[in-house]
């Protein structure tokens, strides 16, 4: 594989899809199952494809592997790609999660068929690039470019308020990123380069401009998580989703936002960070407070696990602004965790929206009695979203509370008052949907999970144990970059309060 471009296959391959989806023809019903079967196989070949980074990666090393570099525009600016160890898992997500939307909506979606898989291919490739792009305008154009397949796939296949939801999406991402891309012009003005690597190796910025560099990626990371206030758009764009647009947006896209802060803040702009850090904090503790208590008054399913959402990105906040090992690992495994987890959620709220249309949470009662199957997968996903031992939350939030506990007590018990909370609206939801009396004739009407169901939720099941019990498996690949992360922020730290102590003894004499 050495000479083999492995990343740009990868993040290419779904645009092969796309175009043997747009050369089907024939009568309609043809068209639709032949798209279906197209998109299905693209993903899962993508995802086939990608297993080569999980067995051919070296876990030893810091260092960025399978580089891909390229002339592009000239200047300084070209198209490089490579992952590290905590990018490789995040394009394993990825290809990972995919299949699975192609399969949750194989029977929902009726309309425009053709152009629903032709934009979740796009959109694969798009995210895929966002983790593989070592160049800073690359980054930005698969960033941005991944709003254009999410805003038709809410606008075009969303519920009643689609439009409404869609345009608020796009909206508030685009007005963050704007200020990121004006950052990323005086990077490149500074740096005479958009080299990733480069700029974090080599270029130290002034501490006055990482403030304000630090503040304009902050706007972008912060709407995508998202962060409190900037919050307001995602649960509207889960309620109006369908299932297959919700597990992706809480799967991937909320993870850009934390990549970002792990790619960009920490290494670059290692002043700033630890100025701000109160700022995260701070934000970070009363979205994960404030957003559970609103969670527990919600009466729509997938609101509330739309709010659980930014819960728990309020953990992964907090733990990569620890500056610790403990911490940046922990939110990392939160990450990847909540991308099984909320995923696997939504798809629950999918399977009974899809047999009674409806996500009034009142709607529904004692489906434990004939749905048995499909109790006892909700019951394992809810008690992994709560954080019971055994599932990956559970890694993931201990870590982050370890790390978290060496810089702030006070962050530590917020966080902790968080955990209690989720436990609340999750068990609450799940008492009102499943326990209690079977009374109303439809519910009572309502099958079980069939085999194309079960399927799907078996390897999020898989998964999420395997992460809970034997967790080393996915951190024996983070350790080292994170470990390296960790020491070149202490390490450029040390340099500015060094020359700092060297200019106060200056003036002092």
């Amino acid at each position: 594989m050495e000479h083999f471009p492995i990343l740009s296959a990868i993040t290419f391959l779904p645009l092969l899809g796309v175009l043997i989806i747009l050369s089907i023809k024939g009568e309609q019903e043809i068209v639709d199952r032949n798209a279906k079967n197209a998109a299905l196989l693209t993903t899962v070949a993508t995802f086939l494809f990608s297993m080569v980074l999980w067995f051919s990666f070296d876990q030893t090393t810091a260092e960025f592997q399978f580089e891909e570099n390229a002339q592009w525009l000239g200047g300084g600016i070209s198209y490089k790609m490579g992952v590290d160890g905590i990018s490789v898992l995040f394009v394993l997500l990825t290809t990972f999660i995919m299949p699975l939307c192609i399969l949750c909506g194989w029977d929902t979606i009726k309309v425009r068929v053709k152009e629903y898989m032709i934009a979740f291919l796009l959109l694969e490739t798009f995210m895929i690039g966002v983790f593989c792009s070592l160049d800073l305008v690359m980054f930005y154009v698969f960033f941005e470019a991944g709003l254009i397949p999410m805003f038709l796939i809410i606008g075009v296949w969303g519920g009643a308020n689609r439009v409404y939801a869609a345009y608020k999406l796009f909206l508030y991402t685009l007005l963050g990123s704007v200020l990121m891309l004006v950052a990323m012009l005086y990077m490149y003005d500074v740096a005479e380069s958009t080299d990733i690597p480069y700029i974090i190796q080599n270029v130290v910025f002034d501490s006055k401009a990482q403030i304000w560099l630090f503040l304009a990626f902050f706007a972008s990371f912060a709407v995508k998580m998202p962060m409190w206030p900037v919050h307001t758009w995602l649960p509207d764009a889960h309620v109006q989703a369908p299932t297959a647009g919700s597990v992706i947006l809480a799967g991937i896209l909320l993870k850009m936002g934390g990549y970002g802060f792990l790619r960009f803040s920490l290494p670059m702009f290692p002043v700033a960070s630890e100025q701000l850090a109160w700022l995260i904090y701070l934000l970070s503790c009363i979205a994960i407070v404030y957003t559970s208590l609103v969670a527990l008054r919600q009466t729509d399913m997938k609101k509330l696990i739309a709010y659980s959402s930014v819960a728990h990105m309020g953990f992964v906040t907090i733990g990569i602004f620890a500056f610790n090992v403990q911490g940046i690992e922990g939110s990392i495994i939160v990450m990847l965790a909540h991308g099984f987890v909320a995923s696997a959620l939504f798809l629950c709220v999918g399977v009974v929206y899809d047999r009674l249309h409806t996500r009034d949470i009142d709607r529904y009662g004692g489906l434990v009695h004939n749905m048995p199957k499909y109790a006892l997968v909700f019951m394992f996903f809810t008690m992994a979203s709560v954080g019971l031992p055994g599932t990956a939350n559970f890694v993931g939030e201990v870590l982050v509370l370890v790390g978290i506990f060496k810089v702030s007590t006070w962050t530590t018990f917020f966080a902790l008052t968080g955990v209690i909370l989720g436990a609340a609206y999750m068990l609450y939801l799940y008492r009102r949907v499943v326990f209690g009396e079977l009374t109303k004739d439809d519910v009572k009407a309502m099958l079980d999970m069939d085999k194309r169901e079960i399927l799907i939720f078996a390897p999020l099941v898989i998964l999420t144990l395997w992460m809970g019990i034997y967790p080393s498996t996915f951190m024996d690949f983070i350790h080292v970059s994170v470990d390296n992360l960790v020491t070149q922020h202490e390490a450029a730290m040390a340099t500015y309060h060094a020359a700092t102590e060297t200019l106060a003894n200056a003036a002092g004499h």
